[in-house]
């Protein structure tokens, strides 16, 4: 079971470097995404608490 593991993550890795090094303005484009969908929850999450505290 050890070895899937191992393949899977091997896959992830170099799907995510061809990824990188073929479209590197849609990669930065999909990080840039996500920590902004992150930024937001803490955002929410920030607001909510003051909101609580308020």
């Amino acid at each position: 079971m050890r070895w899937i593991k191992r393949i899977v993550v091997v896959l992830v890795v170099v799907f995510a470097l061809f990824y990188l090094f073929t479209r590197p303005a849609d990669a930065a484009d999909a990080v840039k995404s996500a920590f902004g969908a992150v930024g937001n929850g803490l955002d929410a999450v920030v607001t909510f608490f003051t909101s609580l505290t308020s």
